[in-house]
């Protein structure tokens, strides 16, 4: 968990300390028993090992498995998120990792690393490009557009390879490699499915890059109605109860693109199964991470995203987040 961090944050010779802990996946165990049982406070050097802390968290009674993520940086300072998958709680399933003997070829890896790089500099940079978050919008990073030209003629030629990949494929960095790519294919209404059987691949960065890709594709259908794109939300809304926390971000993300013309029958799947993780969500002490599920609460509460905004702009999130959760009370059952 420390080296994620250490590269970014500070001074070379300082290690990084904790700032905000954020935590999801609580409905019975207080948050002061998980730092209790990790003994970990706000102000306390960064864990040198993830695997033993979340051991630790895993070992309380009721807790079934446990998540922690760093977020870099403010200052010297990460924000620290823990999850946890209580006993009995709903939670998300995945696919057995694929045996398969599909694999692609050594030049698409290597220029998917320098995408994934370039991504990555971009967004610690705070000016990520627009292609982490739609496809196939140009790119302000010469790299990643470069990368994306290259993509987007690979998939019009080896949409049945990136398919087969994703489904067989052994190698998990071959298999998120293949749900970036496959987003750029020619006809995206014949991979949406693909994409969504990706979303429960047991590698968490091959579901991030199927959510992203998948994200995209439906903002694609979005602008033009007559490509007849359809993408289901349900995997999105049961990644909210996901132990990984980026399961959660991007399947928020995707699903602010589902709603953006107000979808009535995706915010009522969103109100059945999914408001007390977003409520947790919008709660978040990290501004940044707590935004989106908090614009997507209001737009189950009925609030237009202006009047989402304007509270969210006073430091005023507490009554939306109870006029979302009212909402599930008051609407009518079917």
């Amino acid at each position: 968990m420390l080296a994620g961090v250490v590269l970014v944050c500070a001074a070379p010779a300082q290690l990084p300390h904790i700032g905000d802990i954020d935590f999801y996946g609580l409905r019975k165990i207080p948050a002061e028993q998980i730092l209790a049982a990790a003994h970990l406070a706000s102000g306390d050097s960064v864990p040198a090992s993830r695997g033993d802390l979340e051991g630790q968290i895993a070992s309380i009674p009721g807790v079934d498995a446990a998540h922690v993520q760093t977020v870099c940086c403010e200052g010297n300072r990460v924000a620290l998120f823990i999850g946890i998958e209580e006993s009995g709680a709903p939670a998300a399933t995945f696919h057995e990792p694929p045996s398969g003997k599909s694999t692609l070829p050594p030049d698409l890896m290597t220029q998917y690393r320098e995408y994934e790089g370039a991504l990555l500099r971009a967004e610690l940079n705070g000016a990520a490009s627009q292609s982490a978050s739609a496809i196939p919008a140009p790119a302000a990073d010469p790299t990643v557009h470069g990368d994306e030209i290259r993509f987007r003629a690979f998939a019009a030629r080896h949409t049945l390879l990136l398919r087969a990949e994703l489904r067989t494929g052994a190698d998990a960095e071959e298999r998120a490699a293949a749900a970036t790519v496959i987003g750029y294919a020619t006809d995206k209404r014949a991979v949406v499915d693909d994409l969504l059987f990706a979303l429960q691949d047991p590698d968490e960065g091959v579901r991030t890059n199927a959510a992203r890709s998948l994200a995209a594709i439906a903002a694609v259908g979005r602008r033009t109605p007559a490509l007849g794109i359809h993408v289901s939300s349900a995997r999105f809304v049961e990644l909210l109860d996901s132990v990984v926390l980026s399961d959660r971000v991007e399947s928020t993300k995707a699903l602010l693109v589902l709603t953006a013309g107000k979808s009535a029958p995706v915010l009522d799947l969103i109100r059945q199964r999914a408001l007390p993780s977003l409520a947790e969500m919008a709660r978040w002490k990290t501004l940044r991470y707590a935004q989106p599920p908090f614009v997507l609460l209001g737009r189950v509460a009925g609030l237009t995203d202006a009047q989402v905004q304007q509270s969210w702009d006073k430091g005023d999130r507490e009554p939306v987040i109870q006029q979302a959760l009212a909402s599930a009370a008051n609407k009518p059952r079917e």
